[in-house]
């Protein structure tokens, strides 16, 4: 009961400090904590009491398109690889609207993924699907008890700012607010615009649940399926593949064996016709000057270790 008890409150609270509990290696699921993630995915059979509507659907798909920008540009280009500087405000709102698509928080998310990067495809890659077959490598692995605390020791050059801490710490906060806040929208609507279809529950379904599961599942497939299906352009030590369908529903990080060869480039779609709606939106972003310094792969890097 009392680590049942301990488990719950880390719903709220990621605070590893009372938890000595999560340093002992274990990979077992701990499936108390994971209970809200189960029922995030039960949640998605609501949709046949609440029905659907055009502005339901509507929020769902801005709400995944905006979100999954947020994971893909700033959780993934900027605190995992430094791919471009911004301001300290940006870097924070755009950590919150990380947040908000329920992965977890920007300094957790950017450590594991420093860390495959780091033994991508081996035996100490906890999400490689050669490793550890296809659904460990989808979904499983973040279940498990060891892999619920940040590495610190990885994410050095971000920890230093409090608010990402706190951010990290309380990660559950962010997704409530949205819950709540896409609920309400929902009640306004159906009050003023009646005509519309749409209500606080349906909204909530669509725009909140819905939309999260695909957009956690559209993330999660870069490492079980863009480390087993595609084409191999760069020779990278690892199984890391590019593939056009992972691609489009995660708004350009399909291009997996290019990020592999070069992992601080901003761009994953090296060349035009790689489409990589991630990278257009930050140089949109760069040219209003509200991030700069964007890295690219070096011409020299772009030709070298091609696969004969």
């Amino acid at each position: 009961m009392k680590i049942g008890l301990n488990s719950l409150s880390l719903w709220f609270d990621n605070n590893i400090e009372k938890n000595k509990l999560e340093d002992s290696g274990k990979d077992n699921i701990d499936w108390i904590r994971c209970i809200p993630f189960v029922a995030l995915h039960l949640g998605c059979l609501a949709v046949f009491f609440v029905g659907w509507s055009v502005p339901s659907i509507m929020v769902a798909l801005i709400l995944y398109i905006v979100r999954m920008f947020a994971i893909t540009g700033f959780y993934h280009r900027y605190f995992s690889h430094r791919s471009f500087k911004t301001s300290r405000f940006i870097q924070f709102f755009f950590a919150v609207l990380g947040a908000s698509a329920v992965q977890r928080g920007p300094l957790w998310w950017s450590s594991y993924h420093r860390y495959h990067h780091k033994h991508s495809d081996t035996a100490m890659d906890i999400h490689s699907p050669s490793q550890a077959g296809f659904w460990k490598s989808h979904m499983f692995w973040f279940m498990g008890k060891s892999n619920f605390r940040t590495k610190n020791e990885l994410i050095g050059d971000f920890i230093k700012y409090p608010e990402l801490r706190i951010l990290d710490r309380f990660d559950t906060l962010v997704p409530i607010l949205l819950a709540v806040g896409v609920t309400f929208i929902g009640y306004i609507l159906n009050t003023y615009k009646p005509e519309w279809g749409t209500n606080g529950p349906q909204l909530f379904v669509w725009g909140f649940i819905i939309s999260t599961v695909f957009l956690f599942h559209g993330t999660c497939s870069t490492n079980s399926i863009a480390h087993r299906f595609g084409t191999k352009r760069y020779i990278t030590g690892d199984d890391s593949r590019n593939n056009l369908f992972i691609s489009l529903i995660t708004l350009g990080e399909g291009w997996h064996n290019n990020h592999h060869h070069y992992p601080s480039s901003i761009n994953q779609g090296f060349y035009w016709w790689e489409i990589d709606i991630t990278y257009a939106v930050l140089k949109v972003l760069s040219l209003f000057g509200i991030i700069w310094d964007l890295k690219k792969v070096p011409k020299n890097i772009l030709r070298t270790s091609l696969v004969t």
